[in-house]
């Protein structure tokens, strides 16, 4: 199983979102990739948001090496899903899918919600991560007998 976390750039959600299932695959000894990019080109080749980077630590998981990537159309050979955290996230997505078999890779990390974005409040980053966390979790049940 090949998964990709999306947001818009790559330095808030998206780093969260494959550090932790990064490290739950680890724990539970899956042979799964995740990576993760973001649909903006603002942060290339940094290291996501230092906060991202704070939160993740204090619950255990090191975000530091990472490095922030742009979404690319190949993205779509390279991956079995592709995660995206909020709505403008999937039409930014959905735009660059050129087969239709790749639209069927794409949906919200959440299903049915987005994940807020915490780059303009501090007091975001817990939760974020909490709800993170909390879907990471169902992923690994609902996923690992696929993968």
């Amino acid at each position: 199983m090949k998964i990709l976390m999306v947001c818009l750039g790559n330095i808030c959600r998206s780093p969260l979102a494959h550090g932790i299932l990064e490290h739950l695959v680890a724990l539970n000894g899956l042979n799964w990739e995740v990576d993760s990019a973001g649909t903006g080109n603002w942060h290339i080749g940094e290291q996501p948001d230092r906060r991202s980077i704070a939160v993740a630590k204090k619950y255990g998981i090191d975000l530091s090496t990472q490095t922030c990537r742009q979404f690319e159309p190949a993205d779509f050979e390279r991956f079995d899903r592709i995660l995206v955290m909020d709505y403008h996230n999937l039409s930014d997505v959905k735009a660059l899918a050129g087969k239709e078999e790749d639209h069927h890779k794409i949906s919200l990390f959440l299903n049915d919600n987005i994940v807020p974005d915490p780059y303009h409040d501090d007091d975001l980053f817990d939760p974020v991560y909490q709800m993170i966390e909390k879907r990471c979790k169902e992923l690994i049940k609902d996923l690992a007998g696929t993968s």
